[in-house]
């Protein structure tokens, strides 16, 4: 896990939270470990696939199902 001291993530804050990786980071002041920060957990990547085997499509999803003509004639 990478470390750096609490004056430095101080100025760099906003870099350091738009290049934070999984395991996190820690912040140190003199040395000694203060704080953890960690990316914060997404639940989106558990909905994709989750309905899969569980929903049966019937039909033409592209489709309205009525017949249309742009002339006017049917």
């Amino acid at each position: 896990m990478k470390r750096i001291g609490a004056a430095k993530f101080k100025e760099q804050c906003l870099a350091l939270l738009d290049t934070l990786e999984s395991e996190g980071l820690v912040v140190t002041k003199r040395g000694k470990p203060v704080a953890r920060v960690l990316p914060y957990e997404s639940r989106d990547a558990d909905l994709i696939g989750s309905l899969k085997h569980k929903l049966k499509v019937k039909g033409d999803v592209f489709s309205t199902g009525l017949r249309w003509d742009a002339n006017g004639q049917s």
